[in-house]
């Protein structure tokens, strides 16, 4: 395998090394690998072959922010999207504004998310489009809405019946692994939640800085041998399974007031940011995604 990855790098552009940061050789390319499609690597260090552009309009959808060239994702991702923008049709919006979704070959990126690497993970707006004719420059410059109060605690005047709706369909598609949003949103579902909405429920996730978008991440498709499945967290799986207990509480109140502690033991190093990996960081497959044409 060494060998055939030294193969690989000289076939890279000159620069291109394994110690070149991964986001820039994966930012730099503008069009996808011609190899079959696949996920290769964590949502948050991998690379992706094969991936297909979600148009940047459709009945039911327009991708948003089209300057960053991230309307990239596995097939199954792609058709993911367009039947979700249907059933945001089916309950009341025109349709769906898509932020991110991954860059033409996955990767780290130059700027903004940690994952989205491997054409697996979705930001869909929460603002209901307006309008799904908007020009190039229009898609620049609007903005999202947020859904969350100023504090953080609950809910805003933004969050409708149709957000709630729109979430339920969005995680019961089997292909959902989960999905983020701000620990409001979660506590605002958990608040009508019955037995029967635990299976989808369980994976409504609190995360930071999902109060403009809801974040969907799917699981690892067939065809993707090299693709690392998302390990399951204790915390949402207790209380039947739905997430909604005192774990979830914690984001907020320990998580916006965190409780002083005395600290007996050193702070732990810093974790490096995708952003700074190197192409030797990744799988060893993503140097053939570079290189292929």
């Amino acid at each position: 395998m060494r060998i055939f990855l030294l193969l690989i790098l000289c076939l890279l552009p000159f620069g291109a090394t394994a110690q070149s940061l991964a986001n820039q050789l994966f930012g730099a390319k503008p069009m996808p690998s011609l190899q079959a499609p696949e996920a290769i690597g964590s949502y948050a260090k991998g690379c992706a072959a094969g991936l297909v552009r979600l148009p940047e309009t459709g009945p039911t959808w327009q991708a948003m922010r089209l300057s960053r060239n991230r309307n990239w994702g596995h097939p199954d991702a792609i058709a993911y999207v367009q039947d979700l923008s249907r059933k945001a049709v089916q309950i009341g919006w025109q349709g769906l504004y898509i932020g991110d979704i991954s860059q033409p070959r996955g990767g780290p990126m130059t700027s903004g998310h940690s994952s989205h690497q491997i054409g697996l993970d979705i930001d869909i707006w929460m603002l209901p489009p307006r309008s799904l004719s908007l020009s190039a420059a229009q898609r620049e410059s609007i903005s999202s809405i947020s859904v969350r109060s100023e504090d953080q605690r609950s809910t805003n005047s933004n969050w409708t019946a149709q957000h709630h709706a729109l979430l339920r369909e969005a995680a019961r598609d089997p292909q959902v692994d989960r999905i983020f949003v701000a620990a409001a949103v979660k506590l605002e579902m958990c608040k009508t939640a019955t037995p029967a909405d635990t299976p989808w429920l369980q994976k409504i996730r609190p995360a930071v800085g999902h109060n403009y978008h809801f974040h969907v991440r799917l699981k690892c498709p067939r065809g993707s041998g090299n693709c690392v499945t998302q390990t399951p967290t204790v915390a949402e799986l207790s209380n039947g399974g739905n997430g909604c207990d005192d774990t979830l509480n914690w984001w907020v109140t320990d998580f916006l007031n965190p409780p002083k502690r005395e600290r007996t033991e050193p702070a732990a190093p810093r974790s490096r940011h995708p952003r700074e990996y190197t192409l030797a960081d990744l799988p060893s497959q993503c140097a053939a995604v570079l290189a292929a044409n």
